[in-house]
């Protein structure tokens, strides 16, 4: 995993447990659930040498894993059926679960832990990678 950077400003990200926030201010998100959000989340780490942006995991339920994107980058975007987006355009409000960098987060963990307070998930490399997946 990626230690952030301890220059990088993260008021988004909670001092302890996990909170939800709105998606579209800090970052917009796509979920991908089960053994395909894992498959992609390997793929995006190895096409961008360990640091894809960050990556949330949920460890029960759907076992969702959450992409974190620039905010506004994923609304007029063809998303695969599997990938559901989380933004907030004209008459959507979304929340994304987001932990605290380290403690007691469960049922939520950094797959890859933001690195720099402008560094995301790529939008068209998460699409691209979902396709190949079959998501």
């Amino acid at each position: 995993m990626n230690a952030p950077s301890c220059h990088a400003n993260f008021e988004w990200i909670p001092v302890s447990g996990f909170q939800l926030r709105k998606a579209g201010v800090q970052f917009d998100a796509v979920r991908v659930d089960g053994d395909d959000g894992r498959r992609v989340a390997d793929l995006l780490e190895c096409m961008t040498g360990g640091d894809p942006g960050p990556v949330v995991m949920e460890a029960n339920g759907r076992r969702g894993v959450y992409f974190l994107l620039p905010p506004g980058s994923t609304p007029g975007r063809a998303w695969p059926p599997g990938a559901m987006p989380f933004n907030s355009c004209r008459g959507t409000v979304s929340y994304v679960p987001v932990p605290a960098l380290g403690g007691h987060t469960w049922p939520l963990s950094w797959r890859c832990p933001p690195t720099a307070a402008d560094r995301f998930v790529h939008p068209v490399l998460l699409r691209s990678t979902l396709l190949a997946v079959g998501c």
